[in-house]
């Protein structure tokens, strides 16, 4: 196995397990304790995880998941290139249930009034920002979260199964290739997933 898909395993399981051993390391890539302890190594010298004995930790997972304000000023080209291909998929009609989220924020401003679309969103931001355009807006109740100002909780769930959407649009922390989307918070979570189960049709940002 290459070094960079030997790394990009340790990272996506870390990512996942939010921690990794070194003896699974070489179980599962075949290879040496002295070659994955170098990978470790690198891997923390760019900041993607911290070492400890036997294996290593994710950094994220030591730390609350950054603010929304804190998190607008990252990646906005990048963010911004997403969210014109998230819109290219909305038709004239469409009900359509935006995230709380960065990705999912800057896709509004892309937003066409005139398609008289109805969006559902659990996002507060995003709320007073799809109704300052005009467009047809509806706030999930629940628990606000200050960090990220996003309602969550059994209300909100409630509320979201009250609807069918054509499609949906997630922010999310990252993703695994065995079990899918990870998100810090587990309200949140399972926000999302009712979302997703409510939809035709679902799409997935970036992680910031």
């Amino acid at each position: 196995m290459l070094t960079e898909e030997r790394q990009q395993y340790i990272l996506n399981t870390i990512r996942f397990k939010g921690i990794i051993k070194i003896k699974d390391i070489c179980s599962e890539t075949n290879c040496s304790e002295s070659t994955a302890r170098r990978d470790l190594q690198q891997l923390e010298e760019q900041g993607e995880l911290l070492r400890v004995h036997g294996g290593a930790k994710y950094m994220n997972s030591l730390q609350e998941e950054p603010a929304m304000n804190d998190k607008v000023s990252r990646n906005v080209n990048a963010k911004d290139h997403i969210a014109q291909q998230a819109v290219a998929n909305i038709q004239v009609d469409d009900v359509i249930y935006l995230d709380a989220g960065t990705s999912t924020l800057a896709m509004i401003h892309h937003l066409n009034p005139s398609y008289n679309l109805r969006v559902v969103t659990n996002g507060v931001v995003h709320a007073s920002a799809l109704a300052d355009m005009g467009i047809q807006t509806y706030l999930l109740g629940g628990n606000l979260k200050g960090t990220t100002k996003a309602v969550s909780g059994p209300e909100a769930v409630k509320s979201l199964e009250e609807y069918r959407f054509n499609k949906v649009f997630l922010g999310i922390n990252g993703v695994h290739p065995n079990s899918g989307s990870q998100r810090p918070d587990p309200d949140e979570a399972v926000v999302k997933k009712t979302a997703i189960l409510q939809s035709e049709e679902a799409y997935l940002s970036d992680n910031t």
